[in-house]
């Protein structure tokens, strides 16, 4: 199976793994199987937003450990770069180690004092201007703590990112690197972390054949290499104190877009863009001091689409020679009405097509868990059948843990894009089944408006569980309520 490795950069990268990842979950899948290898690059390991995407990521592993990656539900596999090699399965993490960033100063990091004082005139002059400490108060750039991240500055990021050609990460990652696998990346390009990391990991892959010591360097300088740039999405409060300042949003941006165009685009196969000018409420003026939980934002799930299409692209469209690009294709994502909150029939066909029926789906699947499951658990048929579903399975691990706990970061995701502005909010989520859906009618029945039940629900687990057979538990609740909801789904709504 051909790989695509996803290097997700800063607090942004961090997010939109976490959109694809329940997204994966739903059940969409490429029609290119790739496994997906994700690499996430963020000195600040007390980022909130990192912690979050790597508690859903150790969920859907152990879900794909159980119950396998067929169709359905958690089809696509998902691994740690180290899961890799044979020797060491499962083990690792999806975060990339940066060294020697903790408890650092950005000038103890390049050993300033050890500088004569021409080359320390010269840093100054660089590195010049103000950022802050760990109280939040201003201080000198080189005085900047490395482990809250680069706080907007990507000329600190670019002089610490460059340790990654000879990280141990890099030389796994290449030497895993295969004929017919893939490279996508993603970064903000308005901060500080994102800005510097994208072009680092993309001059170093393709220099891959310049670096010492890798194996098959010839499949990375020539592989098909994908990428997301976000532009300023978002408004932050102001505050005197932070270096992080909406007014420099723009015109980093504009000043990065131009270093892309003559540096960084001829290098790619396929570049996306993605942003929003949609005036909505403030976030938290966080430069990395409380941890930077943003709230989920449609922004980063119209971006987690941009990876299923770059998967769905033909390897002829993506040809690599002496390690340029033969062509490079830049797409942007639209939406078909400019509205402060969005339902599906609000975006375009295709991603209308990609994402209503399957997170209906999962929404279906997770409000039944919730509600409905200890009312039916013992006394339905669908559930008596071996394998049982009973309240032994209910209170064990593998359900009240692992399955519960990634779909209660699915809710959350779900509740934050709703509330959020510009908000997404295709679900009334605290309806009952047949306003599910918003904007959605369901399909008339012969006394009119249309209706579905829990009992309806129970219907359909009856007559499928009978057609199939399961080797476990865990594989018939997956497998089984994927069949049915879609089953639900068809029988249902409009879509």
């Amino acid at each position: 199976m051909a790989k695509l490795f996803i290097f997700g950069i800063g607090g942004t990268g961090s997010r939109i793994i976490k959109s694809l990842t329940f997204l994966l979950g739903c059940g969409i899948k490429s029609i290119n199987d790739f496994e997906i290898v994700p690499i996430i690059i963020d000195p600040h390991k007390d980022n909130e937003d990192l912690k979050r995407t790597i508690s859903i990521l150790d969920y859907y592993q152990k879900i794909i450990e159980k119950v396998g990656s067929t169709s359905g539900f958690f089809s696509t596999k998902i691994s740690t770069l180290q899961s890799l090699d044979a020797d060491n399965k499962l083990s690792g993490t999806y975060s990339f180690n940066l060294k020697e960033v903790s408890n650092t100063k950005f000038k103890d990091y390049f050993s300033f004092n050890t500088l004569n004082d021409e080359n320390k005139a010269f840093a100054e002059l660089l590195f010049s201007g103000k950022s802050i400490n760990a109280n939040g108060k201003p201080i000198d750039l080189l005085d900047i703590p490395m482990d809250i991240g680069f706080v907007g500055n990507p000329n600190v990021g670019s002089v610490v990112l460059n340790q990654f050609k000879d990280s141990e990460e890099f030389k796994d990652f290449a030497n895993n690197f295969n004929e017919g696998d893939r490279v996508f990346i993603i970064s903000s390009i308005f901060g500080g972390t994102g800005a510097a990391g994208f072009p680092t990991v993309l001059k170093n892959i393709r220099n891959a054949v310049n670096i010492p010591g890798l194996a098959n360097p010839g499949y990375l300088h020539n592989s098909s290499i994908g990428a997301l740039t976000v532009m300023p999405y978002f408004n932050i409060e102001g505050d005197e104190n932070s270096p992080i300042k909406k007014s420099d949003f723009i015109e980093k941006t504009k000043a990065a877009l131009g270093y892309y165009q003559q540096n960084v685009n001829p290098q790619l196969n396929t570049m996306y863009y993605i942003g929003d000018s949609f005036n909505g409420r403030a976030y938290e003026n966080d430069p990395g001091n409380g941890g930077q939980k943003n709230k989920a934002h449609f922004v980063e799930l119209a971006g987690a689409l941009s990876i299923i299409d770059f998967m769905n692209l033909p390897d002829d469209h993506l040809q690599t020679y002496n390690g340029t690009p033969v062509g490079s294709v830049f797409k942007e994502f639209s939406i078909k009405e400019d509205q402060p909150n969005l339902y599906f029939n609000h975006l375009n066909d295709i991603a209308n097509s990609t994402l209503s029926k399957s997170l209906t789906q999962f929404v279906l699947l997770k409000k039944y868990l919730d509600e409905q499951l200890a009312n039916s658990i013992e006394n339905q048929v669908w559930s008596t059948d071996e394998p049982k579903i009973d309240n032994a399975f209910k209170s064990g691990q593998f359900f009240s843990s692992i399955l519960k706990g990634f779909l209660n970061h699915f809710g959350e995701w779900l509740s934050e894009l709703q509330t959020n502005t510009r908000g997404f909010s295709p679900f009334n989520l605290n309806s009952d089944l047949t306003t599910l859906v918003n904007g959605h009618e369901l399909k008339k029945g012969w006394f009119g408006k249309g209706k579905i039940t829990y009992n309806d629900y129970d219907m359909e687990l009856a007559k499928l569980v009978k057609k199939n057979s399961f080797s476990s538990q865990e594989q018939k609740i997956i497998s089984l309520f994927y069949q049915t909801t879609a089953n639900v789904i068809s029988a249902k709504y409009n879509f």
